[in-house]
């Protein structure tokens, strides 16, 4: 999200089109995308600020898993398939787009003859900040903080030969598939894949209590708090790597190859992704690991391919394009605002919508999704048109030109 102000290729070195080396041209496809997975980023979030616990309750796995939706009824079987289509997705989507921008500021680097990783370490440790203050005044589900280590880590290995870039990238995904199996298996076997009830303490705390409590309580349960990016390591920098192999093959650019890389990422990753992912979540909450951090980077990779097939029949941007856009250039605001957004809507420091409305069913929850949405695709559209980047990112700016 850092980068995506920097959907740039610098060309010459295998670049689409007849402008000289140095020239610049935008992926207009990339800044699509990043829109995407920050919405559909809040399509799984929701859920949380919405449960009964919100950030806590969601370890309880009733929060944030789709299986314990009730699907005997119009209500339970839309939201499955909202929350199923969601789980995971979008954040592996955003992962991977993260490793794209970095390939492109290390192409960039490269042909301005400048030092790698360079001013690249100041961008992750300006994210690395922002998420800490994330996490500790609006989400505890953060990712920003994994992200600026992981970012940190790939910006080192694209230094290295192609050949431990691989090898990385093979090890990463085979000890990150085999540590979702035994945690699975241990799951299952301890507790029959069943999950517990919400913390009432917690459910109280996000009902009632005030904003410095709520900010106290995130920074005393920190371990706990921030065991999914440590879970996730690996998936992290096999995704981070994955963007940038996806990159350098072309899988953005606007030609031939580069939309036959699209229809084969759509046809593997639905293909694939759409059968496992039916069976993780009616398998039920036990296979809620297997669901959102195995099934759900198959499918994103399906994603990134359908939503290129949809840009590539397009011959004129729309109204939908213009906005999903508007949010990918200013992906690190709007992420940072929805979380604002959904925390001051559902919990009792705001308008307190999750405790009034707890038994009022899924409806209302999809229906906030929609809501913020509009308001960051109204607001991101409407920042644009004055400025040239979203307020977070041009506070980033402003600190590494000093």
């Amino acid at each position: 999200m850092a980068e995506a102000a920097e959907t740039r290729v610098v060309m010459g070195e295998g670049g689409a089109g007849n402008a000289g080396p140095g020239a610049r041209v935008r992926l207009p496809l990339l800044d699509v995308l990043r829109g995407v997975a920050i919405l559909g980023t809040l399509m799984s979030n929701v859920w949380l600020f919405a449960g009964p616990g919100a950030e806590w309750g969601a370890l309880s796995g009733n929060a944030a898993t789709s299986a314990g939706a009730d699907s005997s009824t119009l209500a339970g079987a839309v939201e499955m398939v909202f929350r199923s289509l969601a789980n995971g997705k979008f954040l592996s989507m955003l992962t991977i787009l993260f490793g794209v921008g970095l390939a492109i500021q290390f192409r960039s680097a490269a042909q301005r003859g400048q030092p790698w990783p360079g001013r690249y370490k100041w961008r992750a440790l300006f994210l690395f900040t922002e998420g800490t203050v994330h996490f500790a005044l609006v989400f505890a589900w953060d990712v920003l903080m994994g992200y600026a280590v992981v970012a940190l880590l790939v910006a080192w290995l694209l230094t290295r030969s192609a050949r431990a870039q691989r090898v990385t990238w093979i090890a990463m995904g085979t000890l990150h598939l085999a540590t979702m199996t035994l945690l699975t298996t241990a799951l299952l076997f301890a507790s029959g894949g069943a999950t517990g009830g919400p913390d009432t303490d917690a459910v109280t705390l996000y009902a009632e209590g005030g904003y410095a409590e709520q900010v106290t309580f995130r920074l005393s349960h920190a371990v706990v708090l921030r065991m999914e990016p440590v879970l996730s390591f690996a998936l992290l920098v096999f995704l981070f790597l994955l963007g940038v192999r996806l990159f350098r093959a072309g899988a953005f650019q606007n030609d031939a190859a580069g939309r036959h890389i699209r229809r084969r990422l759509a046809g593997w990753g639905l293909g694939v992704g759409l059968p496992l992912t039916t069976l993780a979540v009616l398998g039920g909450p036990g296979f809620f690991l297997l669901e959102r951090y195995v099934t759900a980077p198959v499918l994103a990779v399906g994603y990134l391919g359908l939503i290129g097939m949809l840009m590539d029949r397009l011959r004129h941007p729309g109204p939908l394009t213009s906005a999903l856009t508007s949010v990918g250039r200013t992906a690190l605001s709007c992420y940072v605002l929805q979380n604002v957004l959904a925390m001051l809507a559902c919990y009792g420091i705001g308008l307190g919508l999750a405790s009034r409305w707890a038994d009022s069913g899924a409806w209302w929850v999809m229906g906030l999704w929609a809501v913020i949405c509009l308001v960051l695709v109204t607001g991101a559209s409407l920042w644009l048109r004055r400025f040239e980047h979203g307020p977070l990112e041009s506070v980033q700016k402003r600190l590494l030109r000093r």
